[in-house]
């Protein structure tokens, strides 16, 4: 309202003043995108996303993001706690990538599934151990003990091997890497191989006599390498043969974030923080 003479008063002037300002400062918030906070989001043709087991895959991975990052990548790292779903989110498309596992593993899972994923760059070893469960050493078994044992193919038969090199079984000569239960031709303590899923070894221990154990479910549980009553050598056949991969679908093999993430990983600095962090529970094998 204004005068008697039709004019704006003092109050009003100021009233409309403020108003100004807030539409003012209104719009500049809205153009710059305020309501994201002022950030864009990255370019999906410039973010890696990779499936990964928290330990220690998920952490190898996290430390060479800022490496990423200074090429112009935004590394994203989805964690599964099992040996399945990263190979069906791979295969699916809902990750660029995934390392979690070795190429036996990797083989396996193609033939029973008819997919066509492909291991691209080796990473790191991880020694399998045998841990204390109710018996502290291979002397104290006694007939009818359990062993947990990997219910996939491949761990079974690590497990299998570490257990005859150990004197607890016999397998049928010549089995090597494919051995399973029924290939277990002495069992002089009697003992019951018992598969259970591997991530969940850990955990039953109360219930086994001894465990033998993926070195990252054995991390993850706080399990010490050094303190389990026997474990994989760094020169084995079991080292080499059952190496962690980065794996893609095989059309991405050649992508530009397939490269970008394995010259990431396949450096001195990777190769360092493997041994600080880990402390040979973990080994480098590029």
């Amino acid at each position: 309202m204004g005068n008697e003479k039709g004019e704006p008063t003092m109050k009003n002037l100021r009233k409309l003043s403020v108003f100004a300002v807030v539409l003012a400062l209104v719009f500049a918030f809205t153009a710059c995108g305020g309501s994201g906070g002022g950030e864009s989001e990255p370019d999906p043709d410039k973010v890696i996303k990779v499936a990964a087991s928290p330990t220690p895959h998920a952490e190898i991975l996290n430390s060479v993001a800022d490496k990423l990052a200074e090429d112009g990548w935004t590394l994203e790292v989805v964690e599964f706690d099992d040996y399945v779903q990263p190979n069906v989110a791979t295969t699916d498309g809902d990750v660029d990538a995934n390392y979690f596992q070795h190429v036996p593993y990797l083989d396996q899972y193609n033939e029973e599934n008819g997919t066509n994923l492909v291991a691209v760059a080796d990473v790191h070893y991880e020694p399998m151990g045998v841990y204390a469960g109710t018996k502290d050493s291979f002397d104290a078994l006694a007939d009818g003990d359990k062993i947990g044992v990997p219910n996939d193919v491949t761990n079974m038969a690590r497990a299998l091997l570490l257990l005859q090199d150990n004197g607890v079984i016999k397998l049928k000569d010549g089995v090597g890497v494919e051995a399973t239960e029924i290939d277990i031709v002495e069992n002089p303590k009697n003992v019951k191989i018992v598969p259970l899923e591997a991530a969940t070894i850990p955990a039953s221990l109360p219930d086994l006599a001894l465990g033998v154990i993926n070195a990252n479910y054995a991390i993850g549980a706080g399990l010490k390498l050094d303190e389990s009553l026997a474990y994989e050598a760094e020169d084995s056949l079991s080292a080499d043969t059952y190496v962690n991969v980065l794996v893609v679908n095989e059309e991405n093999k050649d992508s530009e974030k397939t490269k970008a993430l394995i010259a990431a990983l396949q450096t001195d600095d990777v190769k360092k923080f493997i041994t600080d962090t880990y402390k040979g529970a973990v080994l480098p094998k590029f």
